[in-house]
Formats: structure tokens, C-alpha cells, sequence
């Protein structure tokens, strides 16, 4: 995997380490707190195959491996929304660190929205699959940082940005890269306006506040590799869907018929009944394997 750093700018700052899956253009983070060494996981991947329905742990091992060649203890294991483009490698990697799992805590509504759509009642309960599940202004620690929660709805109804220190925010599917814009609105849940909001939220963050995004998919226009960091600043005057004060309604109408020519990703339905079980499989079944579900002609 493609990785880079961006160091620590002092002592109420994280080191973060990102780490560029190319098969699903997600962006999996380690972040540290540089005076204690304790770190936390955001977004990690688990390698899934669709043809084959198949799961390996290739890319996680990857990043488990860079934790242990630094010398870091990994203090949490952090998502910010149930994933469609990825499996989500939380319970693997919480079974290697034994570090407790996070989620934001409207993956309630999100679990039972996603209920219906596959109806499989009661088949979800993330009180039950993860450690804990954060509200809007939650706050905890990461070693010696103070990091915040915010609720960024909009991508899903319920993502939530984490604040680590005083200057980086990991702000998952609401920016793209800063020559991109933004993400898409139009998954069950999803909401533009309530994007629109989202983005404003995050740019009000101070200036120099570093944003991590959730994904890249390079080549954009001359740029070859995968970039994911950019400042608030950067953003607010740059950003092609919301930079220079763009208004709601030209934002909604950017993001919507935009959306409108986009399919589904190819892992979408495996995702949801994977992600909001914590990062587990369904319950094997009499012949010890277990099953995907998934809807015909619903989507």
C-alpha cells in the first residue's frame, strides 16, 4: 500500500500515518499521540473479493505490522460510518490488539434502516458488536490528546468526524481531496443538505486544521498518487463543490445530479450486513459457513 506521514506540528498535535488501499481508494489512518506512543486505527480495511466472496487480511496485517515495528500501543480502534465500499477490519484487528472498538451511536437508525432493505430483522445490534458508540460532542482521549466527536450526516445519516488534538480532523465521506470536491449523498440515509451542513461544520474548524478523507482515486488531472491531506484553509477557498461560499442550493444541485450517474460499488450490499455487525460475518449456519444476503432487483 501507498503510505505517507504527516508529522506532528507539537505537543497537542498527532502524528498520522495514512495508508492508501487500492483496491477500494480508501484512505486507513494510524494516528499518535507522539508523547505517550499510544495510537489509533481509523477506517482500517479488511481485503474482500467479490467474485468470490472471499475475505483476507492482507492490508490489515500491513498496518498491524506497522504499529508493532513503531512500538505503539493502539489504545482504539476507530470507524466513522458503516462502510460501503469496504469491509471494515475492526473485529479482526481488535482480536490482534485488544484494543475496544468505536462507532458513532445513530448506527442504530442506520441498522435498522439497512434491516428492512434486506429484511433480516433483528440481525444487527451495535450495542452489542461494538465497545462504544459515540454521540454528537462526545469527547475522549488518545494518550495525552483530546479528541472530539462531531456528527457529519449527509454521506450516511449517521458518519461522525473525529477531531484529534487541536489541529486534524478525520472527516471520512463528506470532503473529496481538495482538487475534487466532495462525496456522494444518494446511499439509503444519504442527504445532501444535511452534507451541506457537514462540510460547513468541518470548515469552521481553524485554518491550519489538517482534514483527512476517506478516499482517493488517482490519476486526478496531473496528479499520480493518492493525496489525502489538506487544511481547512485549503478547503474553504479551494474546494471546487463548496470553496469561495458556495450556497446550499448550488451545492445540492452540484452533489445531486452528480450522483444521479453514479452506480453502486461493487461491495455495497456485502459492506452494510458486514460493517454493521462490527466487522463480523452473518452466523454460521448447519453447515458451519456462513452467508451473505442479498436483495434482487431492490436497488
Amino acid at each position: 500500500m501507498f503510505s505517507r506521514t504527516s508529522a506532528s506540528q507539537g505537543p497537542h498535535s498527532p502524528t498520522v500515518t495514512g495508508f492508501h488501499d487500492p483496491a477500494t481508494g480508501s484512505i486507513q489512518y494510524v494516528v499518535v499521540d507522539e508523547s505517550t506512543r499510544k495510537a489509533a486505527l481509523i477506517d482500517v480495511v479488511l481485503d474482500f473479493d467479490p467474485a468470490s466472496a472471499r475475505t483476507t487480511t492482507d492490508s490489515a496485517q500491513e498496518i498491524v505490522d506497522f504499529v508493532r515495528d513503531e512500538g505503539l500501543t493502539v489504545e482504539w480502534i476507530l470507524d466513522t460510518h458503516p462502510h460501503a465500499d469496504h469491509l471494515m477490519a475492526s473485529a479482526w484487528l481488535k482480536e490482534q490488539l485488544g484494543a475496544p472498538t468505536a462507532i458513532g451511536s445513530r448506527v442504530r437508525d442506520i441498522a435498522k434502516l439497512w434491516e428492512r432493505l434486506y429484511n433480516t430483522p433483528g440481525a444487527f445490534d451495535p450495542d452489542r458488536d461494538f465497545d462504544r458508540l459515540f454521540r454528537d460532542g462526545d469527547s475522549f482521549k488518545l494518550g495525552d490528546l483530546d479528541v472530539r466527536v462531531m456528527l457529519s450526516s449527509g454521506h450516511t445519516l449517521g458518519s461522525i468526524t473525529y477531531v484529534v488534538g487541536d489541529d486534524a480532523a478525520f472527516v471520512h465521506d463528506t470532503f473529496m481531496h481538495v482538487d475534487v470536491g466532495t462525496s456522494r449523498a444518494d446511499f439509503p440515509g444519504g442527504s445532501s443538505s444535511e452534507l451541506y451542513d457537514s462540510l460547513q461544520a468541518i470548515l469552521a474548524l481553524p485554518d491550519r486544521t489538517r482534514l483527512f478523507i476517506g478516499h482517493d482515486y488517482p490519476p486526478v488531472g496531473e496528479r499520480q498518487e493518492p493525496a489525502w491531506e489538506a487544511t481547512a484553509a485549503d478547503h474553504r477557498a479551494n474546494n471546487p463543490h463548496v470553496g469561495g461560499g458556495v450556497s446550499r442550493e448550488a451545492f445540492m444541485k452540484t452533489r445531486d445530479d452528480r450522483d444521479a450517474t453514479l452506480g453502486m460499488p461493487a461491495r455495497i450490499l456485502y459492506a452494510l450486513q458486514f460493517n454493521l455487525r462490527g466487522g463480523r460475518l452473518p452466523d454460521a449456519e448447519s453447515d458451519g459457513n456462513s452467508y451473505f444476503k442479498i436483495p434482487a432487483n431492490r436497488f
